[in-house]
């Protein structure tokens, strides 16, 4: 069977008003450009350096609100610390609109080094902080959107997004959580070559009605569906961290649209493909403003 090919984006219909929102984690991530990874005692001289608020809910959610130019809530839960209020202050100014479950603990941290090929090696620091059903946020909100994503939450909260009327996952939500939450993902959407994002079909009870595994260049995996295949680069990688959660985003906003299978996988492709040209996950989202 061929693969499916990506629709060019001029192609694809006008996304229609949405109301869409995440419930995820956060980690403050400094992203350091090297020439190659250090080898064992090796000292590394790097200039290209920034630090961002990040995590797989913090991309998902902020290439959401670039695609549909509305804010997107986003439930999350930060550490009472400088850190966590300054995460929450750019988050706000990166088109978000929070609600967030504050915690006695530190917030989660993430160092990433970027090397001339564009690959990110992500090393994180401390316990990912996630909301909770029983947290005092207005998880009533969440049965009046048309798509969810979740990147981290309890059993509870996963049952309190399923009621979108579309509800995607990353692999990475704690696989006890799926299974005492007895919902079914419409779609489940992760990389097929992370280790942690690894899972056996009996892990899911029930299991998701599509699943998406990305392999980067290669495209990836659909079950059902076969093969797909990535959009073509023009130029170098500049950097991978976040292109697989904005696929994620571009995937579960065309979804909750009402798009069909390829129209979806060809959002999320060219959302993917456009957060591999700039340094860090933001710089070079995909917009409408791009179409």
């Amino acid at each position: 069977m061929e693969p499916l090919v990506p629709l060019p984006l001029e192609e694809l219909p006008a996304l229609p008003p949405l109301a869409l929102a995440v419930v995820g984690h956060v980690e403050m991530v400094s992203f350091i450009g090297v020439d190659h990874l250090p080898a064992a005692g090796e000292i590394l001289h790097a200039e290209d350096f920034c630090e961002l608020p990040a995590g797989g809910g913090a991309v998902v959610a902020v290439q959401m609100a670039r695609l549909t130019g509305a804010r997107v809530p986003f439930f999350t839960a930060l550490g009472e610390d400088a850190l966590g209020r300054r995460a929450a202050e750019e988050l706000e100014a990166l088109g978000l609109e929070l609600h967030i479950a504050w915690r006695a603990a530190p917030t989660r941290r993430g160092l990433t080094f970027i090397d001339a090929a564009g690959e990110r090696t992500i090393t994180v620091i401390g316990e990912r902080l996630m909301p909770t059903a029983a947290d005092g946020l207005p998880w009533d909100r969440l049965a009046q959107t048309d798509g969810v994503f979740v990147t981290a939450t309890d059993a509870g909260g996963l049952r309190l997004a399923r009621r979108a009327r579309v509800l995607a996952a990353t692999p990475r939500v704690r696989l006890a959580a799926p299974r005492q939450a007895g919902v079914t993902r419409d779609a489940l959407i992760g990389s097929a070559t992370d280790p942690g994002e690894a899972y056996r079909p009996e892990d899911l009870d029930p299991p998701p009605r599509l699943r998406i595994g990305t392999e980067a260049e290669r495209g990836g995996v659909l079950v059902p569906g076969g093969r797909y295949a990535a959009v073509p680069r023009q130029g170098p990688v500049l950097d991978a961290y976040g292109a697989g959660d904005s696929f994620a985003a571009g995937v579960t906003t065309a979804l909750a649209a009402g798009w069909d299978l390829r129209q979806a996988i060809s959002l999320g492709a060219h959302c993917g493909a456009a957060c591999l040209d700039g340094r860090g996950p933001y710089a070079s989202q995909l917009r409408l403003s791009r179409r």
